[in-house]
């Protein structure tokens, strides 16, 4: 990821409306959920949601496909690793010691509710 992709990705997520509907998607998974799911729980119109799908779409967050007459939307977490591997790319190589100073990168194992 370029800075301009990572800035386009935290413009979006800045803002609390998206940040919640991105959390929303990122339940489903893979699956994704109709808009009209998203939106009954945020509490929010379908015309104000349109607006910020449309946001976290166009920075590459989120993904849509059709089924039926409904829209499914899902979060793109591998855009969301990309981002998160570009805010670490340099960690630590300053670090003049031996010790660990960056978090663990994160499994691939699901976790357990």
């Amino acid at each position: 990821m370029d800075i301009d992709h990572a800035l386009v990705a935290i413009s979006a997520l800045s803002q609390e409306t998206r940040l919640k509907v991105f959390k929303i998607l990122v339940e489903y998974g893979s699956t994704g959920a109709p808009a009209g799911v998203v939106g009954e729980r945020l509490g929010i119109s379908h015309n104000n949601l349109s607006f910020h799908l449309s946001h976290l779409s166009h920075a590459g967050l989120v993904s849509s496909r059709k089924d039926g007459r409904s829209i499914i939307y899902s979060a793109k977490t591998n855009a969301i690793e990309g981002l998160i591997g570009f805010l670490y790319e340099n960690c630590c190589i300053q670090e003049t010691s031996d010790a660990e100073c960056c978090p663990p990168k994160p499994s691939n194992k699901k976790r357990r509710k």
